[in-house]
């Protein structure tokens, strides 16, 4: 290869931008499909169905191809966990199936190159006070944690909620005894979902709301956490605490924060997936209006 040629080749991008992506008929077939259809240059997916505890085995010519053309074409590939999770609940079984299905995805994040697994960060259910359900959370999640030894182990991302009901994490401080909970695993990062914390109260709008967030996200959990961003316009105020996504700019949010969010250095290199409504047709728009705040 000439100077000429190694010079024009493109460096990584600041903040790579993709799609949660259907996979129901093929990983590869079906959802890197569709990810190339949105261009897309980052992925998320499902490996098992989120609102049920079936653990199932994936396809292995479907995972070697998923994996294989995520590698050669640079794209980081996440695993959303299913959202029945709960590591607060007050039922025993819920917490059993919480283990069983969480510990799924993980291998099978390992199995088809997944950097992260995202798992909601639940709730005390049952009345239960903050001190115990977090008590519990580190009784069967830190082992899960230890449990990731290989180099090609996924991290695992604490995504915040919108603040329902008796939220274990939904503020950005809420993230600190969390983290304390879990002895700040090195295996522990963050996923951001702006919708989220919009409607738990952090305004990310005005001239510096969203840097204002970053920081503070920052500032309690250390630098380098944030591994993932959900990013999603809000269709309520913020402090609704409703989990409802509107697509880029056409919510309470607005287009300026995303273009913000691009140029804080907590967000150097950190993919942003979208979870939007508008089919593969609004999917693909918001894609490239995000390339398009970044880049212009």
């Amino acid at each position: 290869m000439s100077s000429e040629q190694s010079r024009a080749l493109p460096g990584p991008l600041r903040n790579p931008v993709g799609g949660h992506v259907p996979v129901a008929g093929g990983l590869y077939s079906v959802g890197l499909s569709y990810a190339r259809e949105l261009r897309a240059e980052a992925v998320q997916v499902f490996v098992a169905n989120p609102r049920g505890w079936a653990t199932p085995s994936g396809d292995p010519r479907q995972d070697e191809a998923f994996r294989t053309a995520c590698a050669e074409e640079s794209i980081p590939a996440y695993v959303h966990a299913p959202y029945l999770i709960n590591f607060g609940s007050h039922t025993e079984a819920t917490v059993e199936r919480s283990v069983q299905s969480l510990r799924h995805s993980l291998r099978r994040g390992r199995e088809i190159g997944a950097l992260g697994v995202v798992v909601h960060t639940g709730s005390a259910t049952g009345g239960r006070d903050r001190a115990a359900a977090l008590k519990q959370v580190r009784e069967h999640l830190l082992p899960l944690l230890d449990e990731l030894t290989h180099d090609d182990d996924p991290c695992l991302l604490l995504e915040p909620t919108a603040g329902q009901g008796a939220s274990l994490c939904s503020r950005i401080r809420d993230l600190g005894p969390y983290f304390e909970a879990l002895d700040a695993h090195p295996r522990l990062g963050v996923c951001l979902d702006t919708c989220h914390v919009f409607a738990a109260g952090h305004d990310l709008t005005g001239p510096d709301g969203m840097h204002r967030t970053l920081d503070r996200l920052v500032e309690t959990v250390g630098e380098g956490r944030l591994k993932l961003i959900h990013a999603n316009d809000s269709k309520d105020a913020a402090g609704a605490r409703k989990d409802r996504h509107a697509n880029i700019g056409a919510g309470h949010i607005g287009a300026d924060p995303f273009r913000a969010l691009m140029t804080h250095p907590a967000t150097e290199g950190v993919p942003l997936i979208i979870e939007t409504p508008g089919g593969k047709e609004g999917h693909a728009a918001d894609v490239a209006l995000l390339k398009k705040l970044r880049d212009g």
